[in-house]
């Protein structure tokens, strides 16, 4: 997409904030977020949640570690989010495929797209890490949201409940920092 499209696209989007977020995770039940820090959402969600402004924060190492985490968590019938960006997402998905796939569990990952251009759809990202992510969740069988604008914030709830009614993995892809 050239720049100037870039830039229009970037003016008509609205922000997104952390706290209303928050409050969508905490509606849909999660008492656990597992997470690598992550510089997409570390200023609206990382940090709020540290200070403990919705679920328990369990920070980890990799991860193909928090995937595991949210298997046990949903096998002990609690609820867990993982928060990532799309750089881990990649390099979990033999974990994702083995453990959410495989064994429909209902994996929640909120992954932010780092470097994403804001207005601009990941499938149209000038960024190869950004634009593969789609492509590669559609050949998973992994159904996905783009949370792109405050407006789609409210896809986040029922996202996760029909996880957990299917017993699927879903993903939720954060397109711009929430403030």
């Amino acid at each position: 997409m050239p720049a100037t499209a870039n830039a229009a696209a970037s003016r008509s989007v609205t922000g997104l904030s952390g706290e209303s977020i928050i409050k969508e995770i905490n509606s849909s039940g999660i008492e656990f977020v597992i997470s690598v820090p992550d510089i997409t959402t570390s200023e609206g969600l990382l940090r709020p949640l540290a200070r403990g402004a919705g679920p328990r924060l369990v920070r980890i190492c990799k991860e193909d570690e928090g995937v595991a985490i949210c298997a046990g968590l949903a096998f002990a019938g609690k609820r867990g989010l993982l928060l990532i960006q799309q750089t881990g997402l990649l390099d979990s998905i033999n974990a994702i495929r083995g453990v959410a796939v495989e064994y429909g569990l209902p994996i929640c990952m909120m992954v932010g797209l780092l470097e994403k251009e804001v207005g601009v759809m990941p499938r149209q990202s000038n960024r190869y890490g950004v634009r593969i992510v789609e492509p590669i969740l559609d050949a998973m069988g992994i159904g996905y949201h783009n949370i792109e604008q405050q407006s789609d914030v409210a896809k986040i709830r029922p996202a996760i409940e029909a996880a957990y009614k299917d017993s699927k993995p879903t993903v939720m892809l954060i397109g711009q920092r929430p403030a």
